[in-house]
């Protein structure tokens, strides 16, 4: 490896007692094609790094009043600090091992004969190439994370206008409702509504949040629950809403599908357990079954639905809770024997 080429063009400061040695050291690299600087004490040798322009430390052990361990903590405390090779003359391994906990990147023996200087020089390329090669990924991953930010937040962006225009066609959707007199299309426009609020209370969730692969379920479903009894009681329907819901981060594509069946399930509540000025609340529960599993639950206390039978009104609240049940990998049940009706939806986090 005698003579091989640097890896660059570096300036290398060179700090050691020795004026003679430092001399030969600094012809030796030179050679190899390094601008070569020479101190003979550690605060000189600090002094000039906090200058700046030094690429690289070739620090001697041995020095007057204080050793190179000395100095090391304070060179690796400079901002952007130059990595440093150990040099000792020492015989006692503990020091290169010191030196190297205290963060030099490699250590050289000074021996009497003077091959320590092909030897620095081999240190000083090998230490360069692996400092390129660290800074050359330090630019990597912050042009990386840069492209992610900046995605994150046009997503952010994109959610927000989403939400914006899903809350303009709710509203457009709540003018025509008031518009119409036949009590089946305001149902169903009604109906309409909601499921827009459901969808575009994910996308206010995600462009305030700075995930947004996953919402907050609980606060979520805390939103819709409110938007829903707001909107069943201004249409005369005026049941409480319970809702018992676990801190649960949930990806954006299976909340917006709970989302949903929740709506679904809770506007069915509203329409059909209780009868006219039967008083009765809706209870909503979202918990853990086991790590990978989640189980929503919604349940009343009126008059029972057990999932047979022709369902009332257009049926379409059922299709709609299966495409959105499928979507999730699994299928709506009800729970037998009770009074009332609970209609549980179990599937992977």
């Amino acid at each position: 490896m005698s003579g091989s080429p640097a890896p660059a063009a570096g300036r290398i400061l060179y700090i050691d007692d020795d004026p003679g040695l430092g001399r030969l050291v600094q012809r030796a690299l030179q050679s190899r094609g390094y601008a070569v600087e020479v101190v003979l004490d550690c605060g000189a040798g600090l002094a000039r790094l906090r200058e700046g322009g030094i690429d690289l430390v070739a620090l001697d052990h041995h020095m007057p009043g204080q050793t190179g361990l000395d100095l090391l903590p304070d060179i690796r405390a400079l901002p952007d600090a130059p990595p440093v090779v150990y040099v000792t003359g020492s015989e006692d391994s503990r020091v290169a091992v010191a030196a190297l906990k205290a963060g030099a990147v490699d250590y050289v023996w000074k021996d009497v004969q003077g091959q320590f200087r092909e030897l620095l020089g081999e240190a000083v390329d090998t230490a360069l190439r692996a400092e390129a090669l660290r800074r050359d990924k330090e630019r990597a991953e912050a042009a990386v994370r840069e492209a992610r930010d900046r995605a994150e937040l046009l997503l952010r962006e994109v959610n927000h206008r989403v939400a914006n225009s899903l809350t303009l066609v709710a509203a457009l959707a709540r003018m025509q409702t008031s518009a119409v007199k036949d009590p089946a299309a305001k149902d169903a426009l009604e109906e309409m509504q909601n499921r827009i609020s459901a969808i575009a209370g994910i996308h206010r969730r995600l462009y305030t949040s700075q995930d947004v692969e996953a919402v907050e379920l609980d606060a979520y479903l805390s939103g819709l629950v409110e938007e829903l009894q707001l909107a069943m009681k201004a249409s005369g329907r005026d049941h409480a809403i319970r809702l018992r819901a676990e801190p649960i981060r949930l990806a954006t594509d299976k909340a917006v599908s709970l989302g949903v069946v929740v709506t679904e399930l809770v506007t069915n509540a509203y329409k059909y357990a209780y009868p006219a000025e039967t008083s009765g609340e809706i209870r909503v529960t979202v918990e853990r079954q086991d790590p990978d599993t989640l189980s929503l639950a919604v349940e009343d206390d009126g008059v029972g639905w057990t999932g047979e039978g022709e369902a009332k009104g257009t049926g379409l609240g059922s299709r709609i809770i299966r495409a959105m049940a499928s979507n999730l990998r699994s299928a709506l049940t009800y729970a037998p024997g009770r009074t009332g009706t609970r209609a549980v939806l179990s599937f992977q986090a």
